[in-house]
């Protein structure tokens, strides 16, 4: 890990659940973090929280809706003012607990613009300016085990979240093979976790959350900073993670 001192990453959806874990282990672990949320109050409890803990790593926060490209635009060229960005890290995403054949177009197009458009964006602005600076990078997008494979039986109604997870991993896998095409020393790693106990599976799918065992995220966090910490020659293309008790 220690080629990643003093590098800036960046992480969206940084104040709750799953990115507030990694956001935690990389200051931890001494990267500078630019964390990306929408709603200002988290922002602000993120903060207190890593000034509490005297990280080793920089926190900057900026408040970004990742729906709208301005906003990505901006907050792009700030981290630029930065230095730069070396591990970009798409972890926002949302769910909906409603069915495909009962929604509309305005829950539709959310999911995606979430789910799929916002990881293209961000990863197309960090790939450019990874580029621009000739450095190694690495960008993780945090899937989901519903990007492989769908649990019919039992699984609670989730809308579109299951095929916009296809299009993250299909996404993860394409951009992998344009970095290769073109001898880019950047790595993407997609991470797909089963059942995580975050307020975005609480509140979306509560009762099945009650019935079924679940991740924390700070196992999802150890997984990145695993993949992160390995030699700049070892492509780890994927990690699967699930609680032991989690079928199948």
């Amino acid at each position: 890990m220690d080629r990643w001192l003093g590098k800036t990453a960046v992480v969206t959806g940084a104040g709750s659940g799953i990115g507030e874990a990694i956001t935690h282990a990389l200051l931890q672990n001494g990267i500078n973090v630019v964390a990306l949320e929408v709603q200002k109050g988290r922002l602000a409890k993120l903060d207190a929280e890593c000034k509490r803990e005297g990280f080793p790593g920089k926190l900057y926060t900026i408040c970004c809706d990742i729906t709208h490209e301005d906003e990505i635009d901006a907050a792009f060229l700030h981290i630029e003012t930065l230095g730069g960005v070396d591990i970009m890290v798409n972890n926002a995403g949302i769910v909906a607990s409603s069915r495909v054949i009962e929604s509309d177009r305005k829950t539709f197009e959310r999911l995606l613009n979430i789910n799929v458009l916002a990881v293209a964006v961000c990863t197309n602005k960090a790939v450019h300016l990874m580029l621009k600076r000739n450095v190694e990078g690495h960008i993780f997008n945090i899937n989901s085990v519903l990007s492989h494979y769908l649990l019919l039986d039992g699984m609670p109604d989730c809308n579109l979240y299951p095929a916009t997870k296809h299009a993250s991993l299909a996404l993860t896998n394409t951009v992998r093979g344009e970095m290769a095409k073109i001898k880019a020393p950047i790595r993407i790693t997609g991470i797909s976790p089963g059942i995580v106990s975050t307020n975005l599976a609480m509140d979306a799918i509560n009762d099945f959350m009650q019935k079924v065992p679940s991740l924390q995220p700070k196992d999802i966090a150890d997984a990145l900073i695993y993949a992160l910490g390995t030699r700049p020659e070892v492509q780890i293309t994927q990690i699967t993670i699930q609680h032991v008790g989690e079928l199948p």
